[in-house]
């Protein structure tokens, strides 16, 4: 991985620990993602039309098609990991969900672009995902709906990857503007999920009253995350990256059990160390 790629997928993990963090902080669901999605397309807009106008993309039909489909893949992956949560055990889908995300885009990547991945490679990023699944508590016993939620956590897993190669293909091979990419995910969700928003207008009116601040964090810190991960898929492959992402969840685990007293930090950060060495090998592969 080169040193700029490297420095785009750690600023993109910083920020992707710290959106989930103020997530965890309001405790919000479907009204929040509404929210700061709308807050995210006001935000970026201004920055959408400077891309659109130094970039000059051409707006054909294979664009259209890849952005289409990006937007479909995030807000079914929205949808889905909502539904995993609601149905089944955060103690499963999430850890599921974090550990074959990145292998199946490893796996995917190989398949569909091309890519190769070497001995070095391989072994870090296995200890990536071992790492991470062991910090995010592995497959606790005692769990209700474990098939339920191993399901779920396998979807989200497989929604991971197939949103991860697709836009990978999207922004590298047909140039896609990275921004241009992911605020079309944040349009398309604000439409579909408005019906609902006006439903429950009551909730998000009180959601942002009383968490304005952490609301506009959200919408600055989740669209950016994911933005600084596009441009490096512009010239980094997948099976450096996907791996390569999840030390947001070090930061992320780590930061609530520091700062939000969640516990057992000892064992967080030995994991953490762990998942460090492993990053230590993908960067020099």
């Amino acid at each position: 991985m080169t040193a700029l790629g490297l420095f785009l997928v750690l600023s993109a993990a910083i920020c992707h620990a710290t959106w989930n963090f103020l997530v965890k902080r309001i405790g919000g669901g479907t009204e929040l993602l509404w929210l700061f999605s709308l807050v995210a397309t006001g935000i970026y807009l201004p920055v959408a039309v400077i891309v659109l106008w130094i970039e000059q993309p051409v707006l054909d039909s294979a664009m259209a098609f890849a952005i289409s489909g990006s937007a479909l893949i995030h807000l079914a992956y929205f949808i889905v990991l909502q539904a995993g949560y609601r149905a089944g055990d955060l103690s499963v889908v999430y850890p599921i969900a974090r550990s074959t995300g990145p292998f199946l885009s490893t796996c995917f990547a190989v398949l569909f672009l091309g890519e190769t991945v070497t001995v070095q490679l391989a072994i870090g990023a296995a200890i990536i995902i071992g790492g991470v699944l062991c910090l995010t508590g592995g497959f606790r016993g005692g769990t209700h709906h474990v098939l339920t939620s191993a399901s779920f956590g396998v979807g989200v897993g497989c929604l991971i990857a197939s949103y991860t190669v697709w836009d990978a293909y999207a922004v590298s091979t047909i140039l896609v503007p990275p921004l241009l990419l992911d605020y079309a995910s944040s349009v398309l969700r604000v439409l579909i999920l408005s019906p609902l928003a006006y439903r429950r207008r009551e909730t998000i009116r009180s959601l942002w009253h009383q968490h304005r601040g952490r609301v506009v964090g959200i919408a600055v810190f989740s669209p950016l995350a994911y933005i600084l991960v596009l441009y490096a898929l512009r010239f980094t492959p997948v099976v450096y990256v996907a791996p390569g992402r999840e030390i947001s969840v070090v930061l992320a685990v780590v930061a609530g059990g520091w700062l939000l007293g969640e516990g057992d930090l000892p064992r967080r950060l030995v994991w953490s160390l762990v998942i460090l060495v492993g990053m230590g090998l993908l960067v020099t592969g």
